[in-house]
C-alpha cells in the first residue's frame, strides 16, 4: 500500500467508545528533515506527533494545539504544534549529545504541558508530570487527571523508516448514568484495549485503516468516518520575520548591516534561512507605518 498520511476516526456502535488511527509518512519526513536528530530523538518526534493528531482530533475544537516536553535530560525541549485541520509542524532541543534511548533517560524529570488556544474562547493549558515510563502513559495520565475520561493510546515511531503511527481507545461520557450500565461499558472498553493491545508495528506501518480494524475488530460493529488529511505546515514567512526584526533595537541593527551587509534568521523548525538587505527593512518600515 501507498503509506498515508491521514487520521481515521471511528466508533464502535455497541461498546459505548470512540477510537482513532494515525498514519504518517512524508509529513513527519519533512518534519525531521535536515535537523539529523539522534535516532532515539526522531523516534520520540515521532510519537509526539502521533499523539498530537490523537489530542487534536480528541478535542472539540477549532483552533491550535501545542504538545510541549520539557525536562532536565538530554534532551532539553521537544513540541509539536497542530490545529483541528491537522497541519502540523514539530521540533527537538538537545541540551547536550546523547546515546539515550528510553524515554526517562532522555527528557530526566520534567512536565508535559498542552496549551489549547480556540479561535473562539480562552486559551487553556494542562501540566503533567513525565514520570511515567512512556509518553503514551503520560498522556493517559492528563486524559485521566484533566478530562477524566478512561483513554488508552499507543503510539509507533520507527527511525528506519521514517514513519509514525498511533492509535486511541476512549470510553465515551456516559449520559445515563446506571451502574449497571457503567459497568458494562467499563468491561466493553477494556476488552477493546486488549483487543488493540495485540496491534504489532509492522501492521501499522504496512497495512490500511480498514485492514487494521478489521484484524482487530472484526467482530465488533466499527462506523468509520472519512479520513482527515494529515499535512506538515511550517507556517514562518519573509513577514513575520520582518515583524520580529522590527522589535530589535535600530542601534543593534545597523551594527548588523554594517558588519554583514544583511539580517538573517533562520527558522528553527525548517531551517529556512531568511535574508533583508536595508532596503527590505525600510520597505517593511515604511509599510507598517502607514
Amino acid at each position: 500500500m501507498s503509506y498515508p498520511n491521514e487520521l481515521n476516526r471511528y466508533l464502535f456502535n455497541d461498546a459505548h467508545a470512540r477510537g482513532e488511527l494515525v498514519q504518517l509518512n512524508s509529513s513527519f519526513q519533512a518534519i525531521i528533515k535536515n535537523h539529523n536528530y539522534p535516532k532515539a530523538v526522531e523516534t520520540l518526534l515521532g510519537e509526539l506527533l502521533s499523539a498530537t493528531c490523537l489530542l487534536t482530533a480528541t478535542l472539540k475544537f477549532e483552533g491550535d494545539i501545542t504538545v510541549q516536553l520539557q525536562g532536565d535530560g538530554p534532551l532539553s525541549y521537544m513540541s509539536v504544534n497542530g490545529n483541528h485541520q491537522q497541519q502540523l509542524r514539530g521540533i527537538a532541543k538537545l541540551r547536550q549529545p546523547t546515546k539515550d534511548t528510553t524515554f526517562k533517560a532522555l527528557v530526566g524529570k520534567g512536565t508535559m504541558i498542552i496549551t489549547i488556544r480556540p479561535k473562539v474562547g480562552e486559551a487553556y493549558q494542562g501540566v503533567v508530570a513525565l514520570d511515567q515510563d512512556s509518553l503514551a502513559g503520560c498522556l493517559e495520565h492528563y486524559f485521566e487527571v484533566s478530562e477524566q475520561i478512561p483513554t488508552k493510546i499507543w503510539l509507533f515511531s520507527d527511525s528506519e523508516l521514517h514513519r509514525c503511527a498511533g492509535t486511541l481507545v476512549q470510553l465515551l461520557p456516559d449520559g445515563d448514568g446506571g451502574i449497571e450500565n457503567k459497568a458494562k461499558h467499563e468491561t466493553d472498553f477494556e476488552h477493546l484495549c486488549q483487543l488493540t493491545n495485540t496491534l504489532k508495528a509492522e501492521e501499522v506501518f504496512t497495512l490500511s485503516a480498514e485492514a487494521i480494524l478489521y484484524r482487530l475488530y472484526h467482530q465488533e460493529q466499527v462506523n468509520l468516518f472519512e479520513p482527515q488529511l494529515v499535512t506538515y505546515l511550517c507556517g514562518c514567512s519573509a513577514e513575520k520575520c520582518l515583524t520580529a526584526i522590527s522589535q530589535v533595537p535600530s542601534s543593534e541593527i545597523k551594527t548588523i548591516l554594517t558588519e554583514q551587509g544583511k539580517v538573517s534568521m533562520t527558522c528553527d523548525y525548517c531551517l529556512t534561512t531568511y535574508d533583508f538587505d536595508d532596503k527590505d527593512l525600510q520597505s517593511f518600515t515604511s509599510k507598517v507605518n502607514h
